[in-house]
């Protein structure tokens, strides 16, 4: 079981571990719309939800979070760390949304920053990895905005929920450049809207 009692805070929200009863909060800011272009199904009511927390909570090297406010606890969306390899030093982010209140503020840059931070800084992470269907644009620009570097395309790597075949591109942030990163995410943050 990966269930995790890692917390991480800051920045006006906080990542709690994620659990099954988030979703009677978390699935009423989803709808299918907001879900094109993600690499799993839309769950279709509360308890699809739920069960999709149960299963990522059950997969090795996955940690689970549901971003809330830090203030009043409210649910902003959910992000997960996954492919975890300590040894050999790199994880992968994503699995991410955001209500769509939520879209397009601080709580991505926000978010990332507490992620990466916990990455680089407490796991000593070589290599934190990104990745996107090809064809979600707005996944892509939020991944660059990051600082994250474009690596490549793979090629029909993955079959979208709808049956259609996908290519997968791939971002990573390096130990090295994570400094740069940092103060580019603070500096967003310094300018942002508080959503």
């Amino acid at each position: 079981m990966t269930a995790h009692d890692l917390t991480l805070e800051g920045h006006g929200i906080r990542l709690d571990p994620a659990l099954p009863s988030d979703a009677a909060k978390a699935w009423p800011l989803t709808d299918p719309q907001l879900w094109s272009r993600m690499t799993t199904a839309w769950a279709d009511s509360v308890d699809a939800y739920a069960a999709r927390v149960e299963q990522q909570r059950a997969t090795p090297g996955l940690y689970a979070f549901t971003v809330r406010d830090a203030v009043t606890g409210a649910v902003r969306g959910a992000t997960t760390f996954y492919e975890y390899v300590p040894a050999q030093g790199r994880v992968e982010i994503g699995t991410t949304w955001y209500g769509r209140a939520f879209q397009g503020g601080a709580t991505n840059p926000a978010a990332k920053l507490l992620l990466l931070e916990h990455a680089f800084e407490v796991w000593s992470v070589n290599r934190v990895a990104l990745r996107c269907d090809a064809r979600n644009e707005r996944s892509a620009r939020a991944i660059e905005r990051l600082g994250a570097t474009p690596e490549g395309r793979l090629r029909q790597h993955r079959i979208a929920p709808d049956g259609s075949v996908g290519d997968t591109l791939y971002f990573s942030i390096l130990r090295a450049e994570w400094p740069a990163v940092r103060a580019g995410l603070e500096a967003r943050l310094s300018s942002a809207a508080p959503a």
